[in-house]
């Protein structure tokens, strides 16, 4: 049995330790989030290491899932400046859990964009993946000793399609490309370089961590399952898969099957879907030690409701 949670969802200390601001601060902040919500104190577990894990001890936890928080470790987002205080609140944490026989398993990316990263185009800028690139080391070199298990991205269809799709997450960008059916809109430039970087820094824990460390990485996907309306209606069954390819597929198929995307979302999409080279799709292909996916609930689709529900999913995991 285990539990999860989510650094921006329960730490609190939102400015504390030197932490720097994130893209989830600044949206709730700005009065962006549901009901002016903010995530200033949350559950404030950044003070409550201890009595954390002794509701986990009471849960009878034998995992805890949680996420760092980047701009915690580094507060610009860059190696040059490293936060010895947010160090020592997750050195104090992934302690205190293997003291109590509680494994650490740990998220690397969930949603919370360093908004110092995202002033400078965030996930659309390669030069984000570079420096998540080196934030995924540094956390590797300081925790890996201990935490075994961990995830590069926590559900990237909603970074891609809710933060720089329809606006409904952090950083709230709305992008008319999608309207326009223009060529290599937002969400599809952002996907694309999370499955690139996703895979660089599967192989830098592959060649540089594994052999010392013995742990797995992997990515977390999710997606609503969808069934035909009509299960004798073969346009119902082939606009069911078709949900899938595009969401769950968008990821799944080039990480799990062939280092590319799927046909049916090329053809769905057609010239906004960036391309892959031939070495990028050999480096992307097999970037997994484990499956790891989220499913909420269950729908019906035909190909006269697709489109509405591909846009009315439900991003608020």
């Amino acid at each position: 049995m285990g539990s999860s949670s989510a650094a921006f969802k329960v730490e609190g200390g939102w400015a504390e330790g030197d932490k720097g601001q994130s893209i989830w601060d600044v949206f709730g902040q700005h009065g962006q989030a549901d009901d002016n919500a903010t995530a200033n104190v949350a559950c404030d577990s950044y003070h409550k290491i201890d009595y954390d894990v002794y509701l986990l001890k009471g849960l009878q936890s034998k995992v805890y899932h949680f996420s760092i928080s980047w701009s915690r470790i580094f507060p610009t987002g860059l190696k040059s400046k490293v936060n010895s205080a947010g160090v020592k609140y997750y050195n104090r944490l992934i302690d205190r859990l293997i003291k109590e026989n509680i494994k650490p398993m740990v998220t690397l990316y969930h949603w919370d964009l360093p908004q110092a990263l995202q002033e400078s185009g965030g996930w659309q800028n390669e030069s984000t993946s570079q420096a998540f690139m080196e934030y995924a080391d540094f956390c590797f070199s300081s925790f890996g000793d201990r935490v075994k298990h961990w995830i590069t991205f926590h559900e990237p269809w909603v970074v891609s399609y809710a933060g720089y799709g329809t606006g409904q997450h952090a950083p709230g960008i709305k992008d008319p490309a999608e309207v326009k059916n223009e060529t290599g809109s937002a969400p599809y430039r952002v996907a694309h370089n999370l499955l690139k970087v996703h895979a660089k820094v599967y192989h830098t824990y592959d060649e540089k961590y594994r052999a010392n460390q013995d742990g797995v990485i992997s990515i977390t996907l999710n997606t609503d399952w969808v069934e035909p309306k009509d299960h004798t209606d073969s346009r119902d069954i082939e606009a069911a898969d078709r949900y899938l390819q595009l969401t769950l597929g968008w990821f799944a198929h080039p990480i799990f099957k062939n280092g590319d995307y799927p046909e049916a979302m090329k053809w769905q999409v057609a010239n906004k879907l960036p391309e892959f080279t031939e070495q990028q799709k050999k480096r992307i292909k097999g970037t997994y030690d484990f499956f790891g996916f989220n499913h909420y609930t269950t729908t019906l689709t035909s190909p006269l409701n697709f489109r509405q529900s591909v846009e009315s999913y439900d991003a608020d995991r």
